[in-house]
């Protein structure tokens, strides 16, 4: 998930040099999260945002390799110690319904209801 959009704003990750021209083979480019652009939702009274986006420098960045890992790891201790994942399931299920609507909708050109 490269966005998460609420209320008072979003965040949004800054890929980096994954995002430039020519790097499209780069997987660590592609999983690499350089910073976070944070944007705030609030207006004032003209209208305007009331704060500049902030960019959150990330200097713990796994890698394509850290990231696999890591799934893996909470895979296993996930079987070992009979952890519920039903939510994590749920999560997954509502993204791709999310997407395929988006999809639908800007092929179809209106809305769809979820």
């Amino acid at each position: 998930m490269k966005d998460v959009v609420g209320p008072k704003g979003s965040v949004t990750i800054v890929a980096g040099k994954g995002a430039q021209e020519g790097n499209s083979a780069d997987v660590d480019g592609h999983t690499g999260a350089q910073a976070l652009k944070v944007h705030h939702a609030a207006l004032g009274a003209d209208g305007k945002f009331t704060k500049p986006d902030q960019l959150v420098p990330t200097e713990a960045d796994p890698g394509h390799d850290g990231l696999c890992e890591r799934e893996q790891v909470y895979f296993e201790k996930a079987i070992r110690e009979n952890l519920d994942l039903t939510a994590h399931l749920d999560d997954a299920v509502n993204s791709m319904r999310i997407v395929a609507a988006a999809d639908q909708s800007f092929r179809e050109g209106r809305t769809i209801n979820l």
